[in-house]
């Protein structure tokens, strides 16, 4: 509920604060007194952009503030929190203008940009306009209608769900099959690549270890050469290496009683010539295998030739980063293989998720369409209350592709003359008959759902007399379950009103100014009698605006 609006330096306005009725309030004034302006200047605080040209006072800021009372709004604390705003039972939104032009916004006290002005401010406000068309004719708000009607929200709920994970999987799905087109165009080269590693079959270190064994063999001649000369130099020859030491050994070993240091020089000795033996042996055997093999060279060369091929071929250096593209090509051609399954367990999942939608979408559709006979009854009753009986309200409901609220298309179709050639309500309705028309509308939806505050500007333009009396009756009934304010010219709307606000224009110093009061009871029943018989009410004015006000 808006509880207070505070306005200061917003064109010809110089400092003015409305406390408002939680009911009805009325808003009148002459023509040109400055009613839009007031909606001028509330629309600042519901998130539209900055016109400097109504900063008339360049000397101060222009400044705008709502207070609004938010106890049982949970979608107004959901989006505080959402926000990281604070939330407490009294909301203030505040504009201010700067005398530069600049603009800056608050919610309770913390800064917020215009988007968030606008969000919160369309949970709080519902601001309707005589040629606010925009909203009426829009498919979403039509659908919000019906669904409210039918009281679909649970069903919504649970079929978004549904249908998000439908897309979400759906989208996977289609992933996979053009992952699978790209792995069956690559398939052939992939298979052949692979087939040219398996064929080779090459092991760890392989290409490395042939080329050591390459160098050996190319070099078999000089190195059983140099093997046969250190095994004859240390076995073999007149005075071989290893006798020699054996036969110093025994020479030290007949005087190692005599110094306690010579015994273990005889060890050493021993352990050497011990080591040298072995060493000759060693010489021995690799002596033995080391042959020069033409054929053996050939063959080295043939797979060391086939393995640098391939190293080229992949642009890598060693056998194992070979290996590991044979294995990383295995393990694509392997996805190609397993790519199917996946396909098959994915569209399983698809088919399931679009089921379980299409089902709860037909029991929202079932829903909606219950609905459909007896809301046209009765807002077509309300457009005859309001004045309009050759008007008539149709809703097209048509099943079309699953979409984020369903399996319907919703069109509200209009015929304002009996015509029976009904149109969609945005390319026929009239500016006066939609405004009613979105009264009788909501009117019905209020019944159903919490509506923030509704703010009717000037929409019983071109009515009069009966069907302004009933467009009060009805705004006087939507006003028992929440907060309506009416910009009016209506006597017979001005009647109905909780709280009765006059528009009107002063004089101060050298300039005029827009100022707004509550009126007393008294200044009511003369106000409304103005509005019925102009500047002098008659007697029998004031008598028939008293019984609007007492009735």
């Amino acid at each position: 509920m808006l509880r207070k609006l505070v306005i200061q330096n917003y064109a010809i306005i110089d400092e003015i604060a409305i406390d408002f009725a939680s009911s009805l309030s009325v808003i009148t004034g002459e023509t040109g007194a400055g009613k839009s302006i007031l909606m001028g200047a509330l629309s600042l605080i519901l998130g539209e952009r900055v016109d400097t040209a109504v900063l008339q006072n360049r000397d101060k800021k222009c400044f705008v503030e709502g207070i609004f009372s938010v106890d049982a709004k949970q979608h107004v604390k959901d989006f505080l929190e959402d926000n990281n705003l604070d939330f407490e039972a009294e909301l203030v939104i505040r504009r201010e203008i700067a005398p530069n032009g600049k603009s800056r916004a608050f919610i309770n006290d913390t800064p917020a940009n215009l988007l968030q002005l606008k969000e919160l401010a369309s949970l709080l406000v519902d601001l309707h306009q005589q040629f606010d068309t925009l909203e009426l004719g829009d498919s979403d708000f039509q659908r919000e209608v019906l669904d409210a009607l039918a009281q679909n929200n649970e069903l919504l709920t649970e079929y978004q769900s549904y249908y998000k994970q439908w897309q979400r999987k759906l989208k996977e799905l289609e992933q996979l099959q053009q992952q699978k087109e790209t792995f069956s165009k690559e398939y052939d080269y992939h298979q052949f690549m692979f087939t040219e590693l398996e064929q080779l079959n090459l092991a760890e270190n392989e290409l490395e270890d042939l080329e050591t064994e390459l160098k050996m063999l190319t070099n078999s001649e000089e190195i059983k050469t140099a093997l046969t000369k250190v095994y004859f130099d240390l076995n073999e020859s007149e005075q071989p290496l290893v006798q020699q030491l054996k036969s110093l050994s025994n020479q030290l070993g007949a005087f190692a009683e005599f110094h306690h240091d010579i015994p273990t020089i005889v060890e050493r000795l021993k352990s050497s010539q011990i080591e040298l033996q072995d060493i000759a042996d060693e010489v021995d055997r690799l002596n033995n295998h080391v042959n020069f093999d033409q054929e053996k060279i050939e063959q080295v060369n043939e797979r060391l030739s086939s393995g640098y091929k391939l190293l080229k071929k992949h642009g890598v250096k060693t056998t194992t980063e070979l290996l590991s593209i044979q294995a990383e090509l295995e393990r694509k051609l392997q996805s190609v293989l397993e790519i199917d399954e996946t396909i098959i367990a994915s569209q399983q999942q698809v088919n399931d998720l679009h089921s379980k939608a299409v089902k709860v979408a037909e029991k929202i559709s079932t829903k909606r369409k219950g609905v459909i006979p007896s809301f046209e009854k009765k807002v077509n009753e309300l457009l005859n209350q309001v004045g309009m009986p050759n008007a008539r309200l149709k809703v097209q409901l048509t099943n079309t592709v699953l979409h984020l609220y369903g399996n319907d298309t919703i069109e509200f179709l209009f015929d304002g003359n009996k015509s029976n050639r009904f149109e969609p309500i945005r390319k026929v309705a009239s500016g006066g008959e939609l405004s009613r028309l979105m009264l009788c509308i909501k009117s019905l939806v209020a019944q159903v759902i919490d509506l923030p505050t509704l703010i009717f500007d000037e929409i019983d333009t071109g009515i009069s007399g009966e069907a302004a009396k009933q467009v009060g009756i009805i705004m006087k009934q939507l006003a028992l379950q929440r907060q309506v304010i009416c910009i009016t010219h209506q006597p017979q709307i001005a009647g109905k009103a909780s709280a009765h606000y006059f528009v009107y224009k002063e004089i101060k110093g050298d300039s005029i100014k827009t100022n707004i009061r509550q009126l007393t009871h008294d200044e009511r029943i003369v106000s409304i009698a103005q509005m019925l018989s102009g500047e002098k009410p008659t007697a029998a004015a004031l008598e028939n605006a008293r019984e609007m006000v007492s009735n």
